[in-house]
């Protein structure tokens, strides 16, 4: 099992509680991606609400990277711990390590870009900001570049038709329905991966017409949401070991240990 990013010993570190529920868990009662992101979404939406800090601009994801020891399953509790890992001029990192009763399960860290509300253009971070976050971070910066491949030349893949429900405020898809179409690829894997990155490179807005493209290695798919010729995002999963990572029994995974009880950790 490998050991995550641990939480700084001083700075803002934000806790919140979550119930796998069935709308979360693929038939074999796995935490879905998607789910997983709304999940992250809504830890730094309660973070900023908890500081009590009325940001003056919005936060576009621009990467996020998910390591997996194992998948929380349906019917557990789980426990997002979350912080300011890094910073730049108009960015920031946050990690986020879910946990269960017997230890991390998973830790996703996510690059998102300040944005102002009136011309979303990049805007400065601002003394508010580092006043609640710069302890967590510690002086670690990050860089927002995105360095996934381009899509081969003629992928293999089809159509992947939007729905009126994955419009989000911001008046494009939200970001956690691109990891929607990364479980329409795992779907036909036999093994699930303990490593996931989703880079997004344009806002996807009413009217695109998304095609889903993949390409697949022994321990590695390559999979790409285009629009004609353009990137709107693309994902990279990978197994490290000869089973990636636990899941719930079910489509040749490796069954989970133990179901999660309902006390806190220590």
């Amino acid at each position: 099992m490998r050991t995550f990013t641990a939480r700084p010993a001083a700075g803002r570190v934000f806790t919140i509680r979550r119930q796998v529920r069935s709308t979360d868990v693929t038939p074999s009662g796995r935490l879905r991606f998607d789910a997983l992101a709304r999940f992250l979404q809504q830890a730094a939406e309660d973070d900023l609400a908890d500081a009590g800090w009325n940001e003056p601009y919005d936060w576009l994801v621009r990467k996020t990277a998910v390591a997996v020891n194992e998948f929380p399953r349906f019917g557990g509790s789980v426990w997002l711990h979350t912080f300011c890992s890094a910073t730049g001029p108009r960015w920031a990192e946050r990690t986020t390590t879910v946990t269960g009763p017997e230890g991390d399960l998973l830790q996703a860290t996510a690059v998102w870009a300040a944005v102002t509300r009136a011309s979303g253009r990049p805007a400065e971070l601002g003394p508010e900001f580092h006043r609640l976050y710069d302890g967590a971070a510690q002086g670690r910066s990050v860089s927002v570049r995105l360095n996934h491949p381009r899509p081969p030349s003629s992928p293999a893949g089809g159509a992947w038709p939007l729905r009126a429900s994955d419009f989000d405020t911001a008046g494009h898809v939200n970001n956690a329905i691109h990891w929607a179409a990364v479980e329409d690829v795992l779907a036909g894997l036999d093994w699930l991966p303990d490593n996931a990155e989703l880079e997004y490179y344009r806002p996807v807005l009413p009217g695109c017409d998304p095609y889903l493209a993949a390409s697949h290695k022994k321990q590695e798919v390559g999979l790409w949401l285009l629009d004609g010729t353009q990137r709107l995002a693309s994902a990279r999963l990978s197994r490290g070991g000869r089973s990636g990572a636990r899941s719930p029994s079910g489509n040749g995974r490796r069954p989970s240990e133990h179901r999660p009880s309902e006390h806190r950790p220590s």
